[in-house]
Formats: C-alpha cells, sequence, structure tokens
C-alpha cells in the first residue's frame, strides 16, 4: 500500500474562494440540495456543486499517469467506483484502445448524463455495496467519493474495492487535511463529506477493511 498522488495538480487548477463560499450562501441549504446528487449538484450553480460539469479533456493526463503506473494493457477491465458522468474511464479508452470499463455512481443523473461513448457501460449502484464477482476487475479506481460515507461506510466501500480488484491495482483517493488551515478550507468548501480526517487516520482506517491497494488525498491550501 503506497501513498500517490495523480490528482493534485489537477485540483488545483480550480480556483476556490472558501470564505465566499459560506458568507455569500447558505451552507447547510446548499449542501442539502447537493446530496440529492441530481442536476443542480452536476450542472446547476456553483454554490450546489460543480457548477456545470462539462467534458473538457482535463482528465487525460490523470488516464495517462494511471496507465503507465499500473500497466494497463488492452483486454484488461478497469472500474471505477464513483464515476459521475464517465469523463475519466472515457480517457481510459482513448489512452489504452482496447481496454475494458465500468462505473458505478450513486446518482442517476451522473450516468444518464455521462458521455455516451461509455454510458452503456455505467451503472447506478452504492460503493458499500458492489455488484460484481470477486477478483473481477484489473485496477479498481475511487476518485472523491469515500469521504461521502459515514466512517462505517467508509470501511465497507474500501473492503468491496478490495474484493472486486485483482493483486495490488486499487487506487482510493479522498480529501483531508494536514493542518488547522486546510481543515477551515475544506469545511468551508465541502458540501457532501461525511468523513473528515487526516491522513493517518484514513490509512488506519484503510488498515480497519484490509485494503492493500494505494491511496492518495486532495487538500484545500
Amino acid at each position: 500500500m503506497a501513498q500517490i498522488d495523480f490528482i493534485q495538480k489537477l485540483h488545483t487548477r480550480t480556483s476556490r474562494n472558501y470564505v465566499q463560499r459560506v458568507v455569500d450562501f447558505d451552507k447547510a441549504d446548499c449542501a442539502a440540495i447537493a446530496k440529492q446528487w441530481g442536476h443542480d449538484y452536476w450542472d446547476g450553480e456553483r454554490q450546489y456543486g460543480y457548477g456545470g460539469m462539462r467534458y473538457d479533456g482535463r482528465w487525460r493526463v490523470v488516464a495517462e499517469d494511471m496507465a503507465i503506473h499500473y500497466g494497463l494493457k488492452p483486454g484488461m477491465r478497469v472500474l471505477d467506483v464513483g464515476c459521475g458522468k464517465g469523463f475519466l474511464l472515457y480517457e481510459f479508452t482513448q489512452v489504452v484502445p482496447g481496454i475494458e470499463i465500468a462505473g458505478l455512481d450513486i446518482s442517476a443523473y451522473g450516468t444518464e448524463h455521462a458521455k455516451k461513448e461509455v454510458k452503456p457501460f455505467l451503472t447506478l449502484g452504492d460503493a458499500r455495496s458492489l455488484p460484481y464477482p470477486d477478483s473481477s476487475f484489473d485496477l479498481v479506481i475511487s476518485l472523491g467519493t469515500l469521504h461521502n460515507l459515514p466512517v462505517e461506510g467508509v470501511v465497507q466501500a474500501a473492503r468491496e474495492i478490495q474484493r472486486v480488484g485483482r493483486d495490488h491495482r486499487k487506487y482510493i483517493m479522498v480529501e483531508s487535511y494536514r493542518d488547522e488551515r486546510e481543515k477551515a478550507n475544506l469545511l468551508y468548501w465541502q458540501l457532501t463529506c461525511e468523513s473528515f480526517h487526516r491522513p493517518e487516520s484514513w490509512k488506519w482506517l484503510y488498515d480497519q477493511a484490509g485494503y492493500t491497494g494505494d491511496y492518495g488525498f486532495i487538500y484545500f491550501e
């Protein structure tokens, strides 16, 4: 199990005014709307979520880095737990032609409005109970999803990712913090988080789940 950063550079490309998020809007109301995982979360105003998630190719570099690191080849199977609109899965198909993909997300809106090339491969479901056989994927990833679960759900989901993946090719990324400023910024910005932990606490949870894959974090600096 190794800590690897595939995402932070992409994460920091987006400008965020943390204080404005809680001063200009009713944060509790915005969070309640976001947790419906519907239009407002994906394609509504920024205070409710992404502010319009549209394909722009930004995930290509992540797919390239992961494909190299995990030695992905045509015919291998990749699962994205919390895939949203499937943009990263689409990039895998472009980076490694002939790869087989599958995605799962809790949002009906997200999967229904996925990129058309990958939409047939997406499933509505819950990370805590994956509808796949044991050891059925060569790479299992979950980016920005497990922190939206309560702590017991984190353990359940990590255990499921461990179950459906083969060998060492697994990767989980969550939001975290290393100091009080990053913790405050995370609390100001987040809408859907249920689990707030420092990196060492996340690692402890993964150990409790028997998770042996890699992991990473994004921070709100």
